[in-house]
């Protein structure tokens, strides 16, 4: 007991930001470094020892590079500003409406889906053969066999685009609503309704400036993604039209080592597109910031302050909204439908013949897959959620400036593309012999874990009313004895909502596990992304359906729990 009171104390808890530091920028930079120099020529374990820019010619002379490069930088720009403008626009046109909390509760659920089990929900819902076209064919559209012309996925990632917009709203909505919990939205929206201003405009000049700044970080990491994302790029594009991270991820696993050289190369070109789109980003920014002052300055309130034109935009963003919900949730029943399919010809809308036997010939398999994946997602989220209230508890006693610069330093693993120093991870834990096995995967989970917790649970935890704190050190409480018997239980809610959110990112992990895992570790991210380059659907379908559902349950309990337990005590729960 004397060591967690001494941990805790005002002298040694700036252990947590040391340690969180620590284990943050340690493999990244390493990782950074150790993909950069293989690029350069300088690999001693394959005989390279002299600095080299032949690297740099055989990768751009490789076929179909140039391709993949403007692919990467086209789909994740364009994902990010579709996710980002219809975010803000189902916030103008419903906020403080009951449609809002309606769309909110419908959105929110696909947050916890992971990135691969969505794909392949998708891929079996629009491909030519999909349970869209099952369901309306041959009444609707005459087809009685599987239209010949492929269009999900499609070579120009369109697909991609569409998945990853379906995936990012829900982020990015509960992002906007943590800024708009620290600004006056109420009082704008009424200045400005009194001005005589409309939803969209009002919106737009008066509370996306004030919230933008406080969301750049989240907005920066979804572009990052988006435009080194691997994955979900496997499943959502064809193999002959990857995109880089794709071709960086066959350079790798090559059996002929001198790709390794080029595999670096790609993922430092990787880093530099993620760069350059979040510059052209910026911007971007400046061009809207530009626009909203002159707008501003002149009092113009353009055709989009028209009653007409406001009640349209509203339609299309409720019919909007309710795709990307039914999207979703048929994503995931199209996965269960075919893990229990024996016989489904097109165009039967439902399988003629259920049957267990492909869930009881890979149970082994999914169960070991299992197993990993929940052993990996609850210490890397436990391990996390510990940190990320140490470093919290810190930040009271610190100024807003370390507070600032920790806060960024954490985002840095979501600001710098996973393909450009994963590699360089990799060859570092190999000389600390922690490849392949659980405590390196854990190590990689938690360079993604802890951000998203930090992001979900910073708002909550700085917003609590300090005035519990300061008469519970009046009547003489040590800070241990607040921090559990105050804190901890006035923020039990949005804990195990953090804990939910963490568990959900592990389980999503793909690349981290593939490289640090040395392929002996198997979860159900890995085995669905390998079994979806053309297994039976039905096995696809039951890995896929099982790593959905995790998220699903853990949510569950993160929303049962508090009720259960302050059943009682209603104002626990922020409730009258």
């Amino acid at each position: 007991m004397r060591f967690f009171k001494d941990l805790f104390s005002p002298d040694y808890f700036p252990t947590f930001p040391a340690l969180v530091l620590g284990l943050f920028l340690i493999p990244v930079f390493a990782g950074v470094l150790g993909s950069l120099l293989p690029a350069l020529g300088y690999f001693p374990a394959l005989g390279g020892y002299s600095f080299s820019l032949d690297i740099w010619e055989r990768f751009w002379s490789y076929p179909a590079v140039e391709s993949a490069v403007l692919r990467s930088f086209c789909i994740g720009i364009i994902a990010t500003f579709l996710a980002f403008a219809f975010c803000q626009l189902i916030c103008a046109c419903f906020y403080q409406t009951k449609m809002f909390d309606r769309i909110l509760r419908g959105l929110s659920p696909i947050l916890s889906i992971p990135h691969v089990s969505l794909s392949l929900g998708l891929v079996f819902l629009l491909t030519p053969s999909g349970w869209i076209l099952r369901l309306i064919s041959p009444e609707l559209t005459g087809f009685d066999r599987p239209v010949p012309v492929s269009f999900f996925p499609d070579i120009y990632g369109g697909s991609l685009v569409i998945a990853l917009v379906v995936k990012e709203i829900p982020f990015l909505l509960i992002m906007t609503l943590g800024a708009m919990n620290e600004i006056p939205v109420n009082r704008g929206l009424r200045v400005m309704r009194g001005l005589g201003y409309g939803r969209l405009m009002g919106w737009s000049k008066a509370i996306l400036p004030q919230i933008y700044g406080r969301m750049r970080l989240p907005v920066l990491a979804v572009l990052v993604f988006s435009v080194s994302v691997v994955d979900m790029a496997i499943i959502l594009l064809p193999s002959n039209s990857p995109n880089l991270g794709i071709l960086v991820l066959r350079w790798f696993n090559d059996g002929d080592l001198s790709f390794q050289y080029q595999a670096a190369m790609g993922a430092m070109i990787q880093m530099m597109i993620a760069f350059t789109a979040v510059l052209v980003w910026i911007l971007l920014e400046q061009i809207g910031k530009f626009w909203l002052s002159k707008s501003v300055m002149h009092g113009r309130r353009y055709v989009f302050s028209s009653s007409l034109v406001e009640a349209g935009v509203a339609k299309i963003m409720r019919i909007f909204s309710g795709l990307v919900f039914l999207l979703g949730a048929f994503s995931i029943v199209i996965l269960f439908v075919w893990s229990f399919a024996g016989r489904w010809k097109y165009p039967d809308a439902l399988p003629s013949l259920w049957t267990i036997k492909y869930w009881s010939r890979h149970l082994d398999g999914v169960g070991d897959a299992l197993w990993h994946t929940i052993c990996l997602g609850l210490f890397a989220t436990i391990l996390s959620l510990i940190l990320v209230i140490g470093c919290l508890e810190t930040q009271q006693d610190q100024r807003k400036r370390f507070v600032y610069a920790m806060q960024m330093l954490i985002y840095v693993p979501l600001l710098v593309p996973q393909i450009a120093f994963l590699f360089g991870v990799q060859l570092f834990t190999l000389t600390l012999h922690l490849d392949g096995v659980y405590i390196g995967v854990i190590w990689s989970h938690l360079l993604f874990v802890l951000p998203y917790m930090y992001l979900s649970l910073q708002g909550p935890y700085s917003n609590l009313d300090s005035r519990y704190i300061h008469t519970a050190k009046v009547l003489g409480q040590d800070r241990l004895r607040i921090l559990f018997k105050i804190k901890l239980p006035m923020l039990l809610r949005p804990i195990l909502i953090a804990f939910a959110i963490g568990f959900a990112v592990s389980i999503a992990q793909y690349l981290t596990t593939l490289f640090m895992g040395a392929g002996r570790i198997e979860t159900l991210t890995t085995e669905a992304v390998a079994l979806s380059s053309g297994s039976d659907r039905r096995v696809i379908g039951i890995y896929a359906f099982v790593q959905a559902i995790l998220p699903f349950i853990i949510f569950g309990i993160a929303t049962i729990l508090p009720k259960w337990i302050y059943a009682n005590r209603l104002g626990m729960l922020g409730e009258r």
